[in-house]
């Protein structure tokens, strides 16, 4: 191998310097600013749509407000608040309430959003839509209230575990009532 003189070297190892050096400036430039593919977007935009959720702290409030209800009146439930699309927020089990009323307690809830109704109402269509029923996630039983904002749905309360789906509707009705106060 051929040996380079001093001034070889000194030139090759600044334009190798300089390369690193322009490549690291770029990749952090790249990463600092706005990505080329961005698109600039405000709410008046036709493509992009506003929505209304609860938060965390709200859906407790209204979740311990249903749990609070039922046990003064020495019932056994959990309780269940879910958001605008079915997603869990909150769910308390309450003490010496059964094991299948968490899930009861969320399908109630998911279904009071769904279709923007207490389930009691809802039970009532079964007569004319059986199929309702068949829907996954949904339970038609009395026990789920939906949460509304302007007459649109953000949140459903779902309780599960009292003798009956009145009192269980009643509870979720108390924790949807909470987020007024």
């Amino acid at each position: 191998m051929k040996k380079m003189s001093l001034r070889t070297r000194v030139l090759t190892g600044a334009v190798a310097v300089g390369a690193l050096g322009a490549g690291t400036f770029g990749a952090m430039s790249a990463n600092a600013s706005t990505p080329a593919a961005a698109v600039k977007a405000d709410t008046a935009d036709r493509n992009l749509q506003q929505s209304t959720h609860l938060t965390i702290a709200a859906a407790t409030k209204a979740a311990q407000a249903a749990l609070d209800a039922a046990k003064k009146e020495n019932q056994r439930v959990s309780v269940a608040v879910v958001d605008r699309n079915g997603n869990t927020l909150v769910t308390l089990r309450g003490d010496g309430a059964g094991p299948q009323s968490p899930e009861s307690a969320v399908e109630k809830a998911y279904t009071a959003v769904s279709w923007n109704a207490p389930t009691s109402e809802l039970v009532k269509r079964l007569e004319q839509a059986p199929n309702l029923k068949d829907i996954p996630g949904t339970l038609f039983l009395a026990g789920g209230a939906p949460v509304q904002v302007k007459g649109a749905p953000v949140a459903g309360v779902g309780v599960a575990g009292a003798p009956s789906g009145d009192l269980d509707e009643k509870f979720a009705t108390a924790g949807v009532a909470a987020l007024g106060r």
